[in-house]
């Protein structure tokens, strides 16, 4: 069942299994309000079990541009389109967040985004690979995060 998450009332809602699970909130609802200020976009999340496709186009992405195949197991997605560029995320177990951003028009355009939840160690598919910078939020505490440049075409159907 859909989940539209509400970050002036941080809640553990789907997220409860995660050892981080306060802080995987945070986090969920520091991107919610990124995307309703500045878009006026609802950010919606749908349990993994009911949302295998998005999960295995950022899957598929992270195997054949940099061979990542993550452990953690997925508890919930988001996408959506927003002015001609895709979105996609997969909030996990762990408390890793992993998110697409898959311009339509602009080629330079086209990212995935890794955020590390307060609290939460680095995956051992990520140790060594790439730099974290930090930055701060009142809903998430710290948070840890990282980027690559998509080279290859992914459009979602």
């Amino acid at each position: 069942m859909a989940y539209k998450v509400d970050f002036l009332n941080v809640s553990t809602t789907g997220l409860e299994s995660s050892p981080v699970a306060e802080a995987l909130a945070g986090l969920r609802a520091n991107e919610a309000r990124y995307y309703k200020n500045k878009y006026n976009h609802d950010f919606v999340v749908v349990p993994a079990d009911e949302s295998r496709e998005t999960i295995d186009y950022v899957q598929r992405i992270l195997k054949d541009e940099r061979g990542i195949e993550f452990e953690a197991k997925p508890l919930e997605t988001s996408r959506f389109r927003i002015e001609n560029t895709d979105f996609a995320y997969v909030f996990y177990e762990d408390g890793l967040c992993v998110n697409v951003m898959y311009s339509l028009d602009d080629p330079k355009k086209r990212a995935v985004g890794f955020k590390l939840s307060e609290g939460m160690d680095v995956p051992k598919e990520l140790e060594g690979k790439f730099k974290f910078a930090k930055q701060r939020s009142k809903l998430a505490g710290t948070i840890r995060g990282s980027f690559f440049v998509i080279k290859g075409e992914y459009q979602q159907k």
